[in-house]
């Protein structure tokens, strides 16, 4: 049976070199598992994979979109079951002299919960949004605020309200988008049914002493600046509303470059809610039985429960 192994954890921990180590040992490629790193413009904020790293390793999903797409949990589950088929399948198997021909482990890594778990477990199946409806929902939110929406998706759909991450614009819109196109709640789309998969799922999650961990996001925000953030940022003003600038690293470069808080202040906010984020992610994967957790650096522990699962 094919497998799919899925390396995940916070930011900051070291994905990116552990990861890189086990594909060259299996001799696979990287399905890039970010939400934030599909997007070209943005790689330093991101910290996307380098040109030498994906000189070493093939990447997928890095830098193969732009910020003014649309993109969700969804369509990225759609496009790795599709790529899966080719990497695991890639010529049809009447051509295959021998039905062991493919290649049986893919390896699935980032930091982005919904989007592994959309691939380990499917998601629901929600509507694609017409385009007139989500320009709609641009068009409101910018000319009756977010207050107004908020309140129009809790007469609407008082069961998502609840439970919905309410400072988020992007959630309430999408909620709505949803709720105008079809006439119905968006809560009656989720189902949260897990779906089989044909394919065994190794996962493995990745951790480190917390003040460890906090050091090295600390030092990789200060890397980021020292690489051109506060420039990439700016490059990205005019585009400032889009939901792919809704992340650390923009928003509080974006409150500097409005005179709302000093450049020290913005590091330091930076800094902190990438940390914040770190917690979040890590609350997120804990609650999962099936994962296997590992110190990065611990690369032959790593490959020897890989090998046991295979």
């Amino acid at each position: 049976m094919n497998s799919l192994i899925v390396i995940t954890g916070p930011t900051g921990v070291g994905k990116t070199e552990l990861c890189l180590q086990i594909a060259e040992h299996y001799g696979v490629d990287i399905i890039n598992a970010d939400s934030r790193q599909i997007f070209a413009e943005i790689p330093i904020g991101t910290a996307a994979p380098t040109a030498q790293q994906m000189q070493r390793v093939r990447h997928y999903f890095v830098g193969s979109h732009h910020i003014s797409d649309y993109y969700s949990a969804s369509s990225y589950e759609q496009d790795v079951l599709k790529l899966l088929q080719t990497l695991q399948h890639p010529t049809p198997i009447t051509q295959h002299p021998s039905p062991n021909i493919h290649h049986p482990i893919a390896l699935l890594a980032g930091g982005s919960m919904m989007y592994i778990d959309a691939v380990c477990n499917g998601i629901d199946d929600i509507p694609n949004i017409r385009e007139d409806i989500r320009n709609e929902m641009k068009r409101r939110l910018k000319a009756e605020g977010f207050d107004v929406l908020l309140e129009e998706l809790s007469s609407l759909d008082p069961e998502h309200y609840a439970i919905v991450d309410r400072k988020n614009p992007r959630r309430i819109l999408h909620a709505l988008e949803i709720c105008h196109q079809t006439g119905k709640t968006y809560t009656s789309f989720r189902t949260g049914e897990k779906r089989k998969r044909p394919f065994n799922i190794i996962k493995i999650g990745l951790n480190r002493d917390r003040d460890e961990l906090y050091e090295r996001i600390n030092q990789r925000v200060l890397d980021m600046m020292e690489q051109g953030l506060e420039q990439e940022a700016r490059s990205m003003l005019p585009h400032r509303e889009l939901n792919a600038l809704n992340t650390v690293g923009y928003k509080e470069m974006f409150q500097y470059f409005d005179g709302a808080i000093p450049l020290e202040e913005a590091v330091r906010q930076i800094q902190s809610n990438s940390r914040r984020y770190a917690r979040k992610q890590l609350t997120w994967y804990k609650r999962d039985a099936e994962m296997q957790w590992f110190h990065p650096e611990n690369v032959k522990e790593i490959v020897n429960y890989i090998d046991s699962r295979l």
